[in-house]
């Protein structure tokens, strides 16, 4: 009798794949029963569209009392938010229905806005919280100058820490929620920060170009 042979060996990407979800199901088994619950949920709903847009939205219809100047500002800073933010729908939601990768099994309680959010890669509020911790540091001074006009000088030398830290640990909640696994989190940083350089970038050149014209 011919002895059989070997398996084939499993690809790169399959071994990849696997480690991924090896180490998420590790996090969210250490941390789950230690974290409440309440509280990774509050850093989901902190960075939801359904949060954000309306949140922008307001801003720019409503705009704060501020010197003529500093408004024009504002509404620059609000509208690269905006507009960076419809990038990051686009992306995401393309890079979900072309890869499709189902969530983890153990992931419980989510309310899907799309239908593209039933594929996990990769994590839209990763990449979203991302995109805005990014256009804050490229405004960061701007930003501090409107709190420092608003008389919140006590927030103005931690900024950037608040909002680094609010997107990494908003990130990080993705994979101990169990909502995504951590290469889907990695990923979605990843092109948060392209997101908001990009819109950084195509704002300001199309404002000098028409300066300059």
């Amino acid at each position: 009798m011919a002895s059989k042979s070997p398996p084939p060996s499993p690809s790169l990407l399959r071994r990849i794949v696997d480690l991924d979800t090896a180490i998420s199901l590790r996090l969210y088994t250490l941390t789950h029963p230690i974290l409440p619950y309440y509280f990774l949920k509050t850093l989901e709903i902190s960075g939801d569209g359904f949060l954000f847009f309306p949140l922008i939205l307001s801003l720019l219809l409503y705009p704060l009392t501020l010197s003529t100047t500093t408004e024009t500002s504002n509404n620059i800073f609000l509208i690269n938010l905006l507009l960076g933010g419809i990038v990051d729908l686009i992306v995401i939601g393309s890079l979900k229905h072309l890869i499709r990768r189902p969530r983890p099994v153990y992931n419980k309680n989510m309310f899907l806005s799309f239908s593209v959010d039933h594929w996990s890669f990769p994590s839209g509020h990763s990449s979203r919280v991302s995109f805005i911790a990014t256009v804050f540091y490229l405004y960061s001074d701007f930003v501090k100058d409107i709190l420092i006009q608003l008389k919140y000088d006590l927030f103005v030398d931690y900024l950037m820490l608040i909002v680094i830290g609010w997107a990494a640990t908003t990130s990080l909640s993705r994979i101990l929620l169990g909502r995504h696994f951590m290469f889907d989190v990695v990923a979605g940083v990843f092109l948060g920060v392209l997101e908001g350089m990009f819109v950084f970038w195509i704002f300001n050149y199309v404002t000098l170009t028409s300066f300059l014209r």
